[in-house]
C-alpha cells in the first residue's frame, strides 16, 4: 500500500516514530525534495527505490506508485511538515481511490509548530488571541478573495503565513490594509528546526526591510500578531483560585 508520511519541519528527529518505522521498511520512497530534509533518507533500507517529487508531476508520481503496488511493494510518500497543509495530497488520494490502491496517512509536526518553538512563542495567549490563522499570500496559485491576507488581518488573530517569504512587500501592504498597526509584532522564521534556523523579530511595518536585511526570501514562515509581545494574562488553568475537575480552588 501507499503510506503518506509527514516528515516534520526539518530536524530528522522530529519525524514521528511511526513515520520513521515506515521509512525503515519502505521499498519505494517518493519525497518532496524541495523541502524535506534529505537526512531522513538515511532511514531507508538498502536497495530502496527513491524518487524526488520536486522534479515530477502528479501523473509521474502515480506512474511510480501503481507498478510498485502491483509488485506488492510498500511505498512511502514523504511530505514536508504535516501533509494536510499545502501538501496536495487530496488529489493523490482521489487518484489512488480510482485505481483501487489502498493508502493511509501518518501525520507529522507542521512547520508552524516548529516556527513557534523556534520563536519561543505560544499562539493562543489569554487576553491576546485564542485563534490561529494558517494562510498564505496569493501568488501563482490564487487564494479566494474572502481569505485574503487583509481579510484575515482584520480579525487580529495570531497568524502563521506560509509560502509568502518571497512576497514580503505585498504581504506587508496587505497586513496594513487589513488593519494591522505598523508596530504589530512579527517574525520571520527561516528553516525552523534545521541547523541553519534563523528567527528575525521585527514589526509589520518593517517586515519587507527585515527580509531584505537578512536575505530571507524563501523557506521561511511569517508569524504575525500580539502573541509575540511580552504582555498577556496568566492562564486560568494553573491559577490557584480557579477550580478544575482535578483541583479545588484555594480560598
Amino acid at each position: 500500500m501507499v503510506h503518506f508520511v509527514g516528515a516534520g519541519p526539518g530536524a530528522p528527529d522530529l519525524i514521528t516514530l511511526r513515520g520513521a518505522e515506515l521509512l525503515k521498511t519502505a521499498d519505494v520512497v517518493i519525497y518532496a525534495g524541495s523541502l524535506v530534509n534529505p537526512a531522513l533518507l538515511a532511514l531507508c533500507p538498502a536497495g530502496c527505490e527513491i524518487h524526488n517529487s520536486a522534479e515530477m508531476t502528479l501523473e509521474q508520481v502515480l506512474s511510480v506508485m501503481e507498478p510498485a503496488e502491483r509488485a506488492g511493494k510498500s511505498t512511502v510518500r514523504l511530505h514536508t511538515g504535516d501533509p494536510c497543509l499545502y501538501g496536495a495530497i487530496r488529489e493523490q488520494m482521489d487518484a489512488l481511490d480510482a485505481l483501487g490502491i489502498p493508502y493511509d496517512d501518518t501525520p507529522g509536526v507542521s512547520s508552524f509548530c516548529g516556527a513557534a518553538a523556534a520563536a519561543r512563542a505560544e499562539y493562543t495567549l489569554p487576553g491576546v488571541s485564542q485563534s490561529v490563522v494558517i494562510t498564505r499570500m496569493a501568488g501563482r496559485t490564487p487564494v479566494p478573495e474572502r481569505e485574503s491576507i487583509a481579510a484575515w488581518a482584520a480579525h487580529g488573530a495570531s497568524m502563521a503565513i506560509f509560502l509568502s517569504a518571497g512576497m514580503l512587500e505585498g504581504l506587508q501592504a496587505e497586513l496594513l490594509k487589513g488593519g494591522c498597526a505598523p508596530a504589530t509584532p512579527a517574525a520571520l522564521v527561516y528553516k525552523a528546526t534545521w541547523p541553519e534556523e534563523q528567527v528575525v523579530r521585527c514589526t509589520v511595518g518593517a517586515l519587507a526591510a527585515s527580509g531584505r536585511e537578512h536575505g530571507i526570501s524563501k523557506t521561511a514562515l511569517v508569524l504575525v500578531g500580539n502573541f509575540l509581545d511580552p504582555d498577556y494574562q496568566r492562564s486560568k488553568l494553573y491559577d490557584p483560585s480557579f477550580a478544575t475537575g482535578f483541583r479545588e480552588a484555594s480560598r
